[in-house]
């Protein structure tokens, strides 16, 4: 079954130390062994270095091992995705007709690459907020 990861999924299956890691993990642990196809969107990539770099742990994660981190779990077995900017453009006509605002707009671009994918499931600790975005989806988005 062809699923998307989105950053928080990720995150928390790539740090132990995080409160949902175990609830993650197997996840991906599933998804690197090639039990399952699997995508990630190219935005997330960009995001999971960002949030990787600043979370407050101790010991921090270095640029270097987030880069690591993400090389040996997602560059190597996931497919990744991109929306053209036409895609773009479109996710944002949809959300200003549906007057949504703010940060819903990454879970939006989240859901585009979803449909773009062809996904059966994706994977967020977010549910509610893609299923506000993506109602028609609301069957595959759960959380891990």
């Amino acid at each position: 079954m062809k699923t998307l990861f989105d950053t928080s999924t990720l995150v928390q299956a790539m740090v132990q130390s995080l409160d949902r890691h175990a609830r993650a993990a197997p996840w991906l642990q599933r998804a690197v062994r090639g039990e399952f196809q699997w995508v990630v969107a190219a935005h997330t990539v960009a995001e999971l270095y960002a949030v990787l770099t600043v979370l407050p742990i101790s010991p921090r994660i270095t640029p270097a091992d987030a880069r690591r981190m993400i090389r040996e779990n997602i560059e190597r077995h996931a497919t990744i995705v991109a929306l053209s900017p036409r895609e773009y453009w479109d996710v944002i006509r949809q959300l200003s007709e549906a007057g949504m605002i703010g940060g819903v707009v990454y879970d939006a671009l989240l859901c585009k690459v979803a449909r773009k994918a062809s996904v059966q499931r994706v994977l967020t600790f977010n549910v509610a907020h893609f299923q506000r975005v993506w109602p028609d989806g609301a069957k595959i988005i759960v959380a891990p």
